[in-house]
């Protein structure tokens, strides 16, 4: 079944919830628990920056981010049972610095009481942790910004208020810095539902979004001495060049690290991001999710293109199992960075270290597998 027939077929799925006689959206919140706990602080980025967080890196150099994408709970709905355990096995075996959750954190009423439950399980670890909004996060009765005013009081959340000026909810800047300053920057965007243009399909970062983006990395540039920071977009669509690289893809499989299950589920229309990233420098990698059946790495005009792996659950179509997450990790002092996928079986696939633009056939730079 593909996409589109399943999430019709699922239409009925996404009001289920309301029929549970669950508690009230404060009383929800109140029995579990989310004030924040007395030894947590809400992020306090430098004043009048903007950054969500300044990280550091750990004492022994390194710094690693989980990516966990298509969660897609429906609170009290026990075929999400399968995403709450990975993830909690996900953040167990991996500890990460950051979690960034990519998008279709939900798929079914009530939606706040569904928010809490997937993203409290990071929370109750006390790992920071960031959300791009996916397509399906806005379905379920509440706007893009009031999910995202849902997050936000969850402990440990660090993304910013949704009052840029610019379009949608979820656009963040993160940086990661070492001894002489800012020398990674973590991009968030969200990249909407669908457009309101016949026939365009999907959504995707829209102009004043580059433009916004643009400002940061230009500041960014400016304040390294006119050198571009290295630096990772992660968003829940992706771009129409995940499609056209993906047709230049030969049959010996160069250029192509990981599984593909099914078809790119981009916009119809370019908006433009991948040229200004292109112009700008700085992008090494753009990180994605919304297709279930994918985890695969390719490289596009030297800027990585990768998939997440599915972290949900069976509210929504899956063929590619086990589920699991992607994990970047960085160390200080590397242009470059390393990726694998974990799995929920607690083996590892596809580690790879990643330099781009990697002119050669990265495959053979894969690591043995753990």
């Amino acid at each position: 079944m593909d996409r589109r027939d399943f999430i019709k077929n699922s239409a009925m799925a996404l009001a289920a919830g309301s029929a549970m006689g669950l508690p009230g959206i404060n009383a929800a919140a109140k029995a579990s628990g989310n004030g924040a706990p007395d030894d947590f602080q809400y992020p306090s980025p430098h004043k009048g920056s903007g950054v969500a967080r300044d990280f550091k890196y750990n004492a022994d150099g390194k710094f690693k981010v989980l990516q966990i994408t298509d969660t897609h709970v429906i609170y009290g709905d026990p075929r999400s049972e399968r995403a709450y355990e990975n993830v909690a096995k996900m953040l167990d075996i991996e500890k990460p610095d950051l979690v960034i959750h990519t998008g279709d954190v939900i798929f079914g009423r009530p939606a706040e009481e569904g928010l809490r439950k997937i993203l409290g399980i990071i929370a109750d670890r006390k790992i920071p942790f960031a959300v791009a909004l996916g397509n399906h996060d806005s379905e379920s009765g509440l706007t893009r910004i009031e999910v995202l005013d849902v997050i936000r009081t969850i402990p440990y959340n660090i993304n910013t208020p949704a009052d840029k000026g610019i379009s949608k909810a979820t656009n963040d800047v993160i940086t990661l810095s070492g001894d002489n300053g800012v020398d990674r920057v973590f991009y968030l965007f969200d990249s909407g539902r669908s457009m309101d243009i016949e026939d365009a399909g999907y959504d995707n970062v829209h102009i004043d979004q580059i433009e916004w983006y643009e400002s940061w990395s230009k500041e960014f540039k400016a304040k390294n001495g006119g050198e571009p920071v290295h630096s990772l977009a992660f968003f829940h669509i992706p771009p129409a060049e995940f499609d056209y690289c993906l047709r230049l893809t030969d049959d010996k499989g160069w250029n192509f690290l990981g599984h593909m299950g099914e078809h790119i589920g981009c916009s119809k229309l370019n908006s433009g991001l991948f040229q200004a990233m292109k112009m700008n420098g700085d992008i090494q990698a753009i990180v994605c999710g919304h297709e279930h059946n994918n985890d695969f790495v390719m490289q596009y005009k030297g800027v990585m293109l990768i998939y997440g792996r599915f972290s949900g659950c069976d509210t929504v179509y899956n063929d590619l199992k086990p589920n699991g997450a992607r994990v970047f990790e960085f160390t200080k002092g590397q242009r470059g960075f390393t990726t694998w996928v974990r799995l929920n079986t607690g083996e590892t696939e596809h580690r790879i270290f990643l330099d781009p633009p990697m002119l050669d056939n990265f495959k053979a730079h894969r690591e043995p597998k753990k």
